[in-house]
């Protein structure tokens, strides 16, 4: 198992980062984690908690955004990335579908049934 990021407050303004990856040695790591982090995010993988990981994961964001250099040019590569790995994964989930696959979309904090399998 290892540590994709681990946010830690200490006291009120004390926060702590923490991670197993080095993005400097394997530059590879950010695109692998994305794509797995969606993938994770569009199934069952969840556990339960969807509504307050991402409202933690939102937070973080506009945290990073609020003291970025170049917050539009951040948001713009941000919208551009996001909008390509939207297109793969709707062409996969076609390409699945079409092989006969059935995809169930639930919104976050809604559990499937436990008779699916």
């Amino acid at each position: 198992m290892k540590k994709i990021l681990e946010v830690l407050q200490y006291g009120d303004i004390d926060i702590r980062f923490n991670t197993d990856f080095d993005p400097v040695k394997n530059p590879n790591v950010i695109p692998d984690v994305i794509s797995r982090t969606a993938f994770a995010m569009v199934t069952r993988l969840w556990g339960g908690n969807e509504m307050a990981v991402l409202a933690m994961i939102r937070a973080l964001a506009i945290a990073d955004l609020a003291v970025s250099v170049n917050r539009k040019q951040m948001i713009r590569d941000y919208d551009e990335d996001s909008a390509a790995l939207a297109k793969s994964f709707l062409h996969a989930k076609k390409e699945f579908e079409k092989n006969g696959g059935k995809v169930m979309v639930f919104g976050p904090g809604v559990k499937p049934s436990s008779t699916i399998s």
